[in-house]
């Protein structure tokens, strides 16, 4: 798989879209006292991002009411989470993510890295800006204080958004090949920056190429010298941003494998890869998943999560019959 290879997500803009109608039906979903869940499920999880926006907007003329704050008040715990989330523009709903994992005591490392090591550029500009519209404050510099160290350096290099984009030259990938064998000896301070710069800077084509050559030089996969060379969340990050280059939709499959498996089924990460891959690659996360752990990603949702929240994931996976 190469990083040009095509990707497919599981949710698209549904046809006959009629925003005023939709909006009316999640209207009457959420009056009175009970609350017809189902309902929000098949209309919030059978519309794109952009159409839930206009159905938002035709509710607010509707009934005087912003709809992601009726949402809020009438739902509760992780269904609750799914449902706003899918409200929320994807810039918006990344700079959510990575507000919530740094606000407060402790900082949640694995969203940082979910989202920073798998962003491309444009994503990161509009995540930047979206961050400081609804918080006022300046996702770098938020970084900056809330980390340290070189996970701190790798990911505020991240942040900027400057990867160079469709450039490879064969003939430095085996210059840069040689000073990654070389920090991975070294372990030295200046040797841990020109790695991250390497990783941060290089297009993802030219990075193909250093890993091809970094094979061929030391005998080993970039890989496994990462996790041999460095530890903690610094080495966590750059082991992810060579997944992402390798095959972004597999990262996300390991992802959630080990957010469902490893960790008791961690809503959080599941809810955020779900939503924020859903018009991206999450029907090529699925088939990846299938390839490398058996079971399909259906079925262990279906397996750890119950009630209206595992039916308004399996929504967004927008799962298949064969896939029990």
């Amino acid at each position: 798989m190469f990083c040009g290879d095509y990707v497919q997500g599981t949710i698209f803009p549904a046809p006959n879209f009629n925003p005023m109608m939709d909006a009316q039906m999640l209207g009457g979903a959420l009056q009175g006292f009970g609350c017809d869940k189902d309902l929000l499920i098949d209309i919030l999880s059978q519309r794109c991002n952009a159409q839930r926006l206009v159905i938002a907007e035709a509710y607010l003329s509707t009934f005087g009411r912003d709809l992601v704050s009726d949402l809020k008040e009438k739902l509760s715990d992780h269904f609750k989470e799914v449902m706003v989330g899918l409200m929320y523009p994807p810039p918006s709903y990344d700079a959510h993510e990575l507000w919530h994992a740094m606000k407060g005591a402790g900082t949640d490392e694995n969203c940082l890295i979910d989202i920073l090591a798998s962003r491309t550029n444009g994503e990161i500009f509009q995540m930047r800006e979206a961050y400081y519209l609804q918080y006022s404050r300046d996702l770098q510099e938020d970084i900056y204080s809330e980390t340290s160290g070189h996970f701190r350096d790798t990911l505020v290099n991240l942040v900027q958004g400057t990867r160079e984009e469709g450039y490879a030259d064969p003939a430095t990938a085996a210059q840069d090949a040689m000073v990654l064998w070389e920090t991975c000896q070294q372990r030295t301070g200046e040797h841990k920056t020109l790695l991250q710069m390497i990783l941060c800077n290089k297009s993802y084509q030219q990075l193909w190429l250093v890993f091809q050559e970094f094979q061929t030089i030391s005998g080993q996969d970039i890989v496994d010298a990462i996790n041999e060379c460095y530890d903690g969340s610094f080495q966590e990050l750059l082991v992810a941003i060579v997944l992402c280059v390798r095959d972004k939709p597999a990262y996300f499959a390991y992802r959630l494998y080990s957010a469902i498996h490893d960790f008791g089924f961690h809503n959080k990460t599941v809810i955020r890869i779900l939503i924020a891959r859903s018009e991206i690659d999450l029907m090529t996360i699925r088939k990846r998943y299938k390839e490398r752990y058996g079971k399909s990603l259906f079925h262990d949702i279906k397996h750890f999560a119950s009630g209206h929240y595992e039916k308004a994931l399996l929504a967004i996976c927008a799962g298949d019959a064969d896939d029990y």
